[in-house]
């Protein structure tokens, strides 16, 4: 996997002051998207492990909340994986951070996939410039849901998170 970079403070991608690993590759390719630099696979440098070190050295923060997944779509066919073992790491190492994912997918399309056990909050849905909505909250458009995967997961009905 590539990532673009790691913003080792952000306050815009999640609740709180978070850290953020930017990721290469997408397919969804969205009208008007905000980082079409990300959409190349081969974008930024391989994720190893002195970014993991960088990741895990950045979270180990008292005040960070916890760590966001943007890009690009880390759940883009060469990212899942990858980003699936640091968040099983991350939820290992730093039980108490919560864990963010932004992805163009939706939850009912990868509701199975291993990385749910880890995730807090989901934002799915691919960005759509006809549903562009300025006022909602860690979203684009008005489609992209922010889904308590915890709860969604418990009830079997999905839960939207409420900040």
């Amino acid at each position: 996997m590539n990532y673009i970079k790691i913003t080792p403070i952000d306050i815009a991608n999640g609740t709180g002051c978070r850290v953020v690993l930017w990721t290469s590759g997408c397919s969804h390719h969205c009208k008007e998207c905000h980082n079409p630099e990300t959409w190349n696979e081969n974008a930024g440098q391989p994720f190893d492990d002195n970014a993991m070190k960088e990741l895990m050295s950045a979270l180990d923060k008292k005040y960070i909340q916890g760590i966001t997944f943007s890009g690009g779509d880390p759940l883009y066919k060469n990212n899942i994986q990858t980003v699936t073992e640091i968040a099983k790491e991350i939820k290992k190492r730093f039980p108490q951070k919560d864990i963010w994912l932004y992805t163009g997918y939706l939850y009912e399309d990868i509701k199975d996939y291993e990385i749910m056990k880890y995730l807090d909050i989901l934002v799915d849905g691919e960005f759509e410039i006809d549903k562009k909505d300025i006022t909602l909250l860690f979203r684009g458009s008005s489609n992209q849901r922010l889904i308590d995967v915890q709860k969604t997961r418990k009830t079997g009905e999905i839960i939207l998170y409420r900040s």
